[in-house]
């Protein structure tokens, strides 16, 4: 048995919440291997919308075992309020989730390291969510860090009180007043509660339900165009959001991937700095924005909003071995007259279809016009019902990445999704 991996192709809220949701039925166990509560999953549960931040999406399924990886960097005082909200609903998450003793912990003192930091750059900061999400990654490979396993080692007060002198003598260099004791007597607390769940070895777990034939689906967070390595540098996340991401995040070898699902949206969106090719400053943005409710789960900011680019998405396909796609929120554009797709960049005068290595590249994307098909799709339930306009939006994008999109969803709910064969 393998690992279907599901994660986004653009900048992040592309609507991986819901597809994991979908998926869930499918697989016993659900794994998140990598991010914090930076990203925010929105699900829709008995006419409730949640955002799940740290907890895996399949949470809400009876029977799924919940895995947050080794990849995952968790603020105990966000993961208590999370699980109690969803306790609140009759949730029985103690029962459903597990916790990787790997992953590492997010301390009261990485919050006001982040914003530090970012209030130090002035114009140039990249537009950190101020979560702590950074700073926590960079203690964990300079070999610093705090993990979940750590809760039930004896000497854990005395390794947490050393992390917290080192970063306020890390402070220092900042003109940022800040009170060294914000938020550590609710951070405490949170973490006795942490210790209250069941804390695994999580890659022998993951290998041994593999060697069981039970099948795992892992969840990434955010998108393949903030990855560390290969998003568009330095606007990126501290983590690996690609497939690659997944091994390393949950801790199977590369040869157990199995299916790799890649979520786009039908246009693009994106939260914070940095470059965005297909951008619209005008009123199409405002009604893509509006009609999409594009507002961020996680920090409630505006998300910017353009046409689909097909460079950058064809970019991701590669980097992650997209098996199938998943279109999210192609009912947004239904009320367009027409719609637009990036084919191309122009970059100093030459064309290219390929994503360039330079961020400070002005480039101007070649656009391909569509005819809209001003109609509501939120309700149609089968293929056959989609309009002709529409379906040769889709084909143009398949032709285009030569990979099948699979499933188009058309609003929030379960119910408004469409399988394709």
């Amino acid at each position: 048995m393998n690992v279907d991996v599901v994660l986004g192709l653009q900048w992040g809220d592309e609507g991986k919440g819901k597809i994991v949701d979908y998926l869930a039925r499918q697989y016993p166990v659900i794994a998140r291997f990598q991010g914090g509560p930076n990203a925010g999953h929105s699900l829709h549960f008995e006419d409730t919308s949640f955002v799940l931040h740290s907890v895996p999406s399949g949470i809400f399924r009876k029977g799924t075992v919940n895995i947050i990886g080794n990849g995952v960097v968790i603020d105990p005082v966000t993961f208590e309020e999370e699980c109690r909200s969803l306790e609140a609903l009759g949730i029985p998450v103690r029962d459903r989730l597990m916790i990787s003793k790997r992953a590492h912990l997010i301390l009261p003192t990485h919050r006001i390291i982040d914003a530090a930091s970012e209030h130090s750059k002035g114009v140039s900061r990249i537009g950190s969510t101020l979560k702590g999400i950074s700073p926590a990654y960079m203690d964990k490979t300079g070999r610093n860090g705090i993990r979940v396993g750590d809760i039930l080692v004896p000497g854990f007060q005395e390794r947490y009180k050393a992390l917290k002198s080192k970063h306020i003598e890390f402070l220092k260099q900042f003109d940022y007043a800040y009170d060294p004791g914000q938020g550590e007597a609710n951070w405490l607390k949170a973490v006795d509660y942490m210790g209250q769940f069941t804390l695994i070895d999580a890659e022998y777990y993951v290998n041994d339900c593999l060697n069981e034939n039970k099948r795992i689906l892992a969840e990434g967070a955010q998108g393949t165009l903030l990855d560390i390595d290969f998003g568009f540098y330095p606007y990126v996340t501290s983590s690996s959001t690609t497939c690659a991401g997944a091994c390393i995040g949950l801790g199977f070898p590369p040869s157990r991937v199995g299916k790799v699902y890649g979520i786009f949206k039908a246009y693009c969106t994106r939260v914070g700095s940095g470059p965005f090719p297909t951008e619209l400053f005008n009123r199409e943005g405002e009604i893509l924005r509006e009609q999409g409710k594009e507002f961020g789960a996680t920090t409630g900011r505006s998300r910017r909003t353009g046409w689909l680019d097909l460079v950058a998405l064809k970019y991701a396909v590669i980097l992650n071995g997209v098996t199938d796609l998943i279109m999210m929120k192609a009912d947004v554009l239904d009320v367009f007259e027409t719609v637009k797709i990036a084919t191309s960049y122009m970059i100093d005068g030459a064309g290219t279809d390929r994503v360039p290595y330079d961020t400070n590249a002005v480039i101007t994307p070649v656009l391909r016009e569509f005819k809209g098909w001003k109609r509501d799709l939120s309700g149609v339930r089968r293929e056959e019902e989609l309009p002709f306009e529409f379906m040769t939006y889709v084909r143009f994008i398949e032709d285009a990445v030569g990979i099948p999109i699979k499933i188009i969803s058309l609003g929030p709910d379960r119910e408004q999704t469409i399988i394709r064969d």
